[in-house]
């Protein structure tokens, strides 16, 4: 089983739940978790213990954001592509993906977004804007890389698998 299929298990994504998750409302309104963690607890310094309800509040954004909004009319866009690129991609123990796509590439996009996520919460602790900013950017660079990788992936599969197929609408 990858690692990207036990993390969809955590978040219950179900073939129903993927379809909502590939709604771009789904997709773009995601990228708003990280600035609004930051925000919240930058704010520990006005606001104190407080700062935990907005805290808490977008870490339950973060878990029930793939599921809240419902299947997307087309998924004949970019965002779209990238979450069933996602779903493709962690079948690859399943179903082979190209060789072209295993790359390290993936893994290298994963870790500078994840190394940018933790350098933007350690810099808030630390009240480092420009850390807080860096790691942010880091971040999202990484994980939109990896997702237009994501496209590219499900351009490349799309016809090859009668399950893959009914997802192009």
């Amino acid at each position: 089983m990858t690692l990207e299929r036990k993390l969809a298990k955590a978040f219950n994504l179900t073939h129903e739940n993927w379809m909502k998750h590939a709604n771009p409302w789904s997709v773009w309104t995601r990228y708003s978790v990280l600035p609004i963690i930051i925000l919240a607890f930058w704010s520990r310094i006005w606001i104190g213990w407080w700062c935990l309800i907005p805290g808490v509040l977008s870490l339950l954004w973060m878990f029930f954001n793939p599921v809240f909004f419902p299947k997307p009319k087309s998924t004949k866009n970019w965002a779209s592509k990238a979450v069933m690129g996602e779903r493709v991609y962690l079948n690859r123990d399943k179903i082979e993906i190209p060789q072209i796509h295993n790359s390290p590439l993936h893994k290298i996009l994963n870790s500078i977004s994840s190394i940018g996520m933790l350098l933007a919460i350690w810099s808030t602790a630390e009240y480092s804007i420009w850390g807080a900013i860096l790691g942010t950017i880091m971040a999202y660079l990484g994980k939109s890389w990896f997702l237009d990788r994501m496209v590219w992936l499900y351009e490349d599969m799309k016809d090859t698998n009668d399950e893959y197929k009914s997802w192009d609408y």
